[in-house]
Parts: C-alpha cells; structure tokens; sequence
C-alpha cells in the first residue's frame, strides 16, 4: 500500500442519524456527504462505551475496555498500555493530535516508574501517546472549586488575543448568550439554547479546531515530514448547547426528528434503566419544550461542523493535499436528547453507542467502493488497527480491532465478528448508590448481532433484550420476558467466550506462541524429560557433553 497521511477526525457526542447521508430529512450536511460519496459509509459502527473517556481510550489503544481499564471519565490510562503513537511511529508513521482526547495521565505510575513529564516519553506518555500541536479538551467550566480542568487552555487564550476580555472566555462568550438586558445567559442552562453565542462565528471552537490543522498540515508540507496521522479531536457538538449566529436560528421544532420513546418504557422497566430515566438530565429532555429549545442548537452546531468540513476539503484539494490524505470522520459517542426517556448517553440504544463513520481513501484501489455502504457491524477499535494496517503488520495480540481496508477495497474478509461488544462502569454515578450497587459490580456488557441486542447487567439484574428485527426503534425490552431464554443463553456463552479471550498476553505475539509449541525454538540447550544424548542431534546437546576439564 502507498504510504499516505491520515486525517482521523472525531467529533464530540455526534449521533449517528444526524447526518443527511444518514438519513437525516431535514439536517443538510452536504461536507460530509461529498466526503461520503467518495469514501464508504459504515452504518453500523459501534463504540467500546457509550461515555467519553473510556470510548476514547478504546479508539487510541485499539482495545476493550476490559482489557485498557480506563473504564470512566478521568480514570488514568495506566503506563504501559500502548497506543497509536506507539504502534504508528515504530512503523514509520508520526502521531499528532489537535483538540481533546478526555485523557488523565497515570502520575503515580509515571512516578513509580521514573517518568518525567517532560522528557519525550513522559509526555507522550502523559498524553495518550501523541505528539501534541494543540490539546484542548474544551470543558473550561468553573465553580467555587476553581476550574474543572486544571491546565491552561489554549482556546481561552485564543480568544483573549483576539479581543475577549472576560476571565474566562470560554465560559462567558464562546459557550453562553446575552439575554435582554444585556447579562450573561449560560449555555450550561438549556433554556438558553436558542440564543446566539456571544462570540464572533470565526472565533468560536470549532473553526478555530479547523483553522489550527490547517496550520499543522501547511507546517507538516514545508517541512517535508514524514508520513502523519493527525487526530483533529471537535469539542463541539457536545454540550454546552448553545451555537452563534447565523446558526443559531437555521432550525426549529419543525425540523426535529421525532422523539422515539414510548409509555410503555415505563412500565416496569429495568432497574437500571429506570435509575438512569430518573435523572435530572433525563427528567429535563423527556420534556417537549427542552427538546425543542435544544435540539435546534445541536443541529445548528452540527452544521457548522459540516461547513467547517467544506472549509477544510476545499482547503486540501487547493494544497493538492487531498489526493494524499485517508479521511476518517466518526464520533466517541451519541447522545439520547430524549429518547427511550433518556438525556446524555449513559445506556446501550442505538442513539447513544452507534456513530457515524465514513472513511475516505484516495488509493485506486478503493475506486470500486466509492459512494457505498458498509452494513458489516464495525467497533471503534477497528480503526487503531486499520490505521496500522496502512503501514506495516498489525500486531493481533495488542490490537483488539480488525482491519477495515478489505471493505474499502471490496474484498470481503474470509471471516467477520458475529456481534459487537460496548460496556459501561457505571460504579462512579449516583445511580450505583441509588441501585445499592457494590461498586465492583455497578457494570453493563451490551453484545449486539444482527437482530439482536442483549445488555447484561452485574449486581443481580436480569439481561435486557431487544428484537431489532421487529423492533428498530429498541422500545420492548424483552429480557424479563421469559420467552427468551434460548437468545439469552446464546448470549451468555459469546460474553463467556469474550470475557475468556487472552487480552492481557500482549508481550508474546501469535508466531512466537507458535514457534515455541513447534519445538523450534531457539537452540540454546535446555532438555525437559530427555533419556539419554542420542536422542538428540549432536550438535543440539554438544555443549552438554564431552571431558571434564579437570580430567584433563
């Protein structure tokens, strides 16, 4: 395969149906579907977990987490545990980032181990293995405990060379409105949704995100580097839901799709379902004025995404950079926005851990797949090792993914995965206190095939089921149904056989495994349960026989 650069682009809390190439009726991406159209669409693309930070460590490293352990938001990436920098700059490729990855160093095994934050290891360590152009992981709240994060943000002082003289410019003009008599008007407080961002369109996030790797491409061409991926990580569309002009008014209620939920949800749920629906978040978007305030906004950020998109395309075909270049465009997660009763994304239905992904490759021998669909069901790490594939051998004892570049190609693999696997540790939340949950046990396993999806539940729970042959939209949950053991059997034995894999032997790959059982490894003496010399070569026990040396 021609050596190419990577432009891995992820956008924060993107659903999968709101792209126009997706189905979306009234949402235009038009961007993102010229990028489409020339790439592949995979319409069944599920994340490892539906939260952000354990979502994204599972698309660095490659790997479950079950197997990484970085299992909620700011629990550290142990030392030790590769990732794509790793894997890509051994093969020849560098690994850059711009934008957020919601990644929490390991300091007390960095300082076990006696690594400096400053030295090159150390801070490709302490930043989930990337070179770092621009990291801004864009959640500069702040309360009378200071700042939720702690560094400094390069946005914030984006903005206050660009003229914003509030303190904090992220919070006051980037992410909140003005309301009529003049005062700040949080996008942290959905009813201010529909308010334009007290900010310039240009400045805000993500063209500032946009224009910042056009700089880092342009930099990367002058400099006559080295083959690249870069990780352009949006901000955007997660919350806070607030957009500026002219955005913030393209959309209305009419616009919205509609709502998939249904009474009967309610009707004796599942206890953790019902823990999770009776959240304030959950509370607030199952409510029609809520969704119709804030759902405008999230898809008037989306569309400045998509233009974005348009900007940065064009971009690359002016510097001849597009035939050059594999685009990838996906998301760390969904959101619910009210449906199944639900806000944030916290469960397993379709809104929250399928996403969009469309993977363009300008390679001629992806002109046969050009403008198709994929429906072949996909995991987010999947890509760590398709990106590996791309150049040199993809190491299968580390890299829990499988490559995608058959696909791109057309070539069918000769074998696929039978069901996708996403988990949630949920042992952090309220609702694990709610549940009465011992922490140890406050965890779900989804597994999902093609009809079904099964969702296990630690603690005591029963399994949730879902028909999504007769039931798309995932409204009758059929685990306490009783008249579907059989399926929830066949489940239990793939999440034994799953939970049985050998994820944590990654010092020994497959060959040496091999090689070792062949009897054929390396000549250096050692005989288990040998009778006598002879029944051995000679020259293999040589050194094991012969005069003493003070016989002679």
């Amino acid at each position: 395969m021609t050596q190419k650069n990577i432009l891995f682009i992820m956008f924060d809390q993107l659903r999968h149906d709101y792209l126009s190439c997706a189905g979306h009726p009234h949402l235009k991406t038009p961007h993102l579907d010229k990028l489409a159209a020339k790439g592949v669409r995979f319409s069944k693309c599920y994340v490892q977990s539906p939260i952000c930070g354990p979502s994204r460590m599972s698309f660095y490293t490659g790997r479950y987490v079950h197997s990484h352990g970085a299992s909620w938001n700011n629990f550290p990436l142990k030392v030790g545990e590769m990732t794509l920098g790793d894997h890509l700059r051994e093969r020849g490729m560098d690994c850059w980032l711009i934008g957020k990855t919601h990644m929490k160093a390991d300091d007390p095994g960095m300082e076990r181990l006696g690594i400096t934050h400053d030295s090159i290891i150390g801070a490709r360590v302490s930043e989930c293995g990337f070179d770092i152009f621009e990291r801004d992981d864009g959640l500069w709240g702040e309360g009378p405990a200071g700042f939720y994060d702690k560094r400094r943000s390069p946005y914030n002082a984006y903005l206050k060379s660009k003229g914003y003289d509030a303190e904090n410019p992220w919070l006051h003009n980037a992410n909140a409105g003005l309301d009529e008599k003049g005062d700040i008007a949080s996008g942290w407080f959905l009813r201010h949704s529909d308010k334009a961002a007290n900010i310039d369109e240009r400045d805000s996030e993500t063209p500032w995100l946009t224009g910042r790797a056009m700089d880092f491409i342009a930099k990367k061409a002058s400099e006559n580097a080295r083959p690249w991926l870069c990780h352009l990580s949006y901000i955007k569309p997660h919350w806070p839901y607030i957009v500026p002009a002219p955005y913030h008014t393209m959309y209305g209620k009419d616009d919205l799709i509609k709502v998939v939920r249904n009474p009967s949800e309610k009707d004796d749920p599942h206890p953790v379902y019902a823990a999770f629906m009776d959240t304030e978040v959950s509370r607030n978007f199952s409510r029609d004025e809520v969704r119709e305030t804030v759902l405008p906004a999230y898809m008037g950020l989306i569309k400045q995404a998509d233009d974005q998109m348009g900007r940065l395309f064009d971009w690359l075909e002016a510097e001849g950079q597009m035939d050059n270049t594999v685009i990838v465009v996906t998301s760390d997660h969904g959101d619910y926005m009210g449906d199944h009763w639900l806000g944030e994304k916290d469960l397993f239905h379709d809104p929250s851990v399928r996403v969009p992904l469309i993977i363009y490759d300008p390679s001629p021998e992806a002109d046969g797949t050009r403008g198709t669909v994929c429906d072949a069901l996909v995991e987010s790490i999947d890509l760590a090792a398709t990106f590996v594939d791309m150049v040199g051998d993809v190491p299968e004892h580390i890299l829990e993914g499988r490559s995608l570049w058959p696909f791109l190609q057309g070539k069918k693999p000769e074998s696929w995965r039978e069901f996708a696997v996403s988990e949630y540790d949920y042992s952090a939340t309220p609702q694990a206190k709610v549940l009465d949950v011992d922490p140890r046990l406050a965890r779900l396993f989804m597994l999902v095939d093609e009809r079904w999806k099964c969702i296990f539940a630690d603690g005591g729970f029963r399994p949730m089921l879902f028909d999504l042959l007769n039931d798309p939209n995932e409204l009758n949950d059929l685990g306490g149904s009783g008249d579907h053991g059989d399926i929830i059997d066949m489940f239990q034995a793939r999440f034994s056989a799953w939970a049985r894999r050998p994820s944590q032997r990654t010092t020994v790959g497959h060959d040496a495994l091999i090689k070792s059982r062949d009897g054929t490894s390396e000549p250096v003496g050692i005989f288990i349960g040998i009778w006598q010399e002879d029944d051995k070569p000679a020259e293999m026990s040589a050194k094991a026989r012969g005069k003493d040396a003070r016989s002679e």
